[in-house]
């Protein structure tokens, strides 16, 4: 088992809590981080994991774990922990998970779940469009649809996540859902295979050469997996291609490196909007 088996690989730092009195990662551990990049693996496919669940009617349940030990990990040591899928069977699917230190493997094993009715916890087939799903992903499929437009068409699907990222989850006003803005602003929406808005932006010209992104709201649950990046590079691309010069934005204080890694830098002092503190950044086009 290689590093270069997994598409999904989640990056996490050895803390002093998991180091035992042997001075290595105690083993009970490896299983903690095996969880966490299953969760991983999730949010790399734009999958939400409860309302996925909820939409499909149904959950997974592990039915056994297994590891292998090769090597130790130690206090502070980065380290990167693959998962995917192996097989799926009627109701089930067995998960191949290997925790590694650079090329090094340290820890190897299979996670066995069982699909079942919630109630009654009672084995199901595993959903067709779940099988597919998993399938896609491990084959190198792109997991997300992005569609530019205006808000005409793409407005019905940007609304509900603006009201769940501005409104529901940062207590922000709701006039952020939809203003006269939007109505001549270019729009991108990235959905996933079930057709859920999971990443929205919008781009305004308030003058001649000039675009301005703003609106970008990515759902919660699948923030770090690169959707809002994808999002932004979409909306830079429609500002070039209608021959913008340059693009700026207003970003939250905490958010500036996040827009620093697209190329945008930081001008003039920060301001504060809405409670928080602000800092417009521009990038040459």
């Amino acid at each position: 088992m290689k590093r270069a088996d997994f598409r999904f690989l989640d990056r996490q730092r050895v803390r002093w809590a998991e180091v035992d009195l042997q001075r290595i990662v105690f083993n009970g551990h490896y299983l903690m981080y095996f969880d966490t990049a299953v969760a991983g693996w999730w949010r790399a496919m734009a999958l939400p994991y409860a309302p996925t669940m909820h939409t499909v009617a149904g959950d997974f349940y592990v039915r056994k774990a297994t590891l292998e030990y090769e090597a130790s990990a130690h206090y502070d040591e980065v380290i990167h922990t693959g998962v995917r899928c192996q097989r799926i069977g009627r109701s089930s699917m067995v998960l191949a998970a290997a925790t590694f230190r650079d090329e090094q493997l340290l820890v190897h094993g299979e996670l066995v779940y069982v699909f079942a009715d919630p109630a009654t916890q009672t084995s199901r087939p595993v959903p067709d469009v779940l099988r597919q799903w998993f399938e896609g992903y491990e084959a190198g499929a792109d997991m997300l649809a992005l569609q530019t437009g205006g808000w005409a068409a793409l407005g019905t699907d940007i609304a509900p996540l603006r009201q769940a990222v501005f409104v529901g989850e940062q207590q922000l006003p709701e006039a952020l859902v939809h203003d006269a803005a939007d109505d001549d602003a270019v729009h991108v929406v990235a959905r996933n295979r079930l057709g859920l808005a999971v990443g929205s932006g919008r781009l305004l010209q308030p003058e001649p050469g000039v675009g301005q992104v703003g609106r970008l709201a990515t759902l919660a649950a699948l923030r770090g997996a690169g959707i809002g990046r994808r999002v932004l590079d979409a909306l830079v691309e429609a500002a070039h291609g209608r021959g913008d010069r340059e693009v700026m934005l207003q970003a939250r204080a905490s958010a500036t490196d996040f827009y620093r890694a697209a190329g945008f830098l930081a001008d003039g002092a920060s301001f504060e909007e809405a409670g928080h503190a602000h800092v417009t950044m521009r990038r040459r086009l």
